[in-house]
């Protein structure tokens, strides 16, 4: 038996990059998908995804309107009756400094990468509740663990904020029978990253920092993700799982 059969998932940000691996994990393992993403950009991995068998949708989700999260649960619902798992996955980086980073830049850091899970958790737990639990997965990163020489500091604050959201979700929640974990990857080998990668030293930089030698690829994200999703984590609750080679091992 596959390790998602008959389950739905809701993933953010699903379109690309960490969400698409996650979305195509998920449906190899049976899982019904909804990629919620912005306007018209999941279109080619909902056809990846159903071209190879899977049961793939997309739905419309600007993580920073509570109006787009509340129509998606609703279309999930509608869809197929039920909603297990919900990964929020969606976020941004903007790199800038604290002493350069301008309001307007913080307040859309925190608009995505903070009150996109909140809005993710307030509105899946009532349909978890109700359904007699589920999961949520929060991505954080490194940066939600420790300070990290190499990141802005607005995106630490946002990261650490998801970790504690978590850990508040899942301790409060646990009664319900919802599990809420949070993900924490190193550097991820990823386009934006390989952008990023154009600036002499950057890469050096970041795989000196893995004791692995590595980078995390989306892949081993996804597989985390996944595992967590899976009822072989049914008693795992509140944890901060590192996805990192090493990185937060020191």
């Amino acid at each position: 038996m596959k390790r998602l059969e008959g389950k739905v998932a809701l993933i953010t940000g699903g379109a690309q990059g960490i969400g698409a691996a996650i979305a195509s994990r998920f449906a190899e393992e049976g899982a019904t998908v909804f990629i919620g993403d912005l306007a018209d950009t999941g279109a080619e991995t909902v056809e990846a995804i159903n071209g190879k068998g899977g049961r793939a949708f997309f739905v419309t989700l600007d993580v920073t309107s509570e109006q787009n999260w509340i129509d998606a649960v609703a279309a999930v619902i509608k869809e197929t009756g039920k909603l297990d798992v919900l990964v929020n996955n969606a976020g941004i980086s903007i790199r800038q400094p604290i002493e350069k980073m301008s309001v307007e830049e913080l307040d859309t850091m925190l608009a995505v990468n903070v009150k996109g899970p909140f809005l993710g958790c307030k509105h899946s737990i009532p349909v978890f509740r109700k359904a007699g639990g589920g999961c949520i997965i929060n991505m954080s990163s490194i940066c939600g663990l420790v300070g990290h020489l190499y990141t802005s500091e607005a995106y630490t604050v946002t990261k650490g904020a998801v970790t504690l959201l978590t850990k508040t979700v899942a301790v409060r929640h646990a009664k319900d029978n919802i599990r809420c974990n949070s993900l924490h990857p190193s550097t991820v080998d990823t386009p934006l990253v390989q952008d990023l990668f154009k600036i002499p030293g950057r890469r050096e930089e970041r795989l000196g920092e893995v004791p692995l030698g590595r980078l995390a690829t989306a892949l081993d994200v996804a597989n985390a993700a996944l595992f967590l999703a899976s009822d072989e984590a049914a008693f795992i609750n509140g944890v901060a799982f590192p996805v990192d080679g090493g990185t937060t091992a020191d």
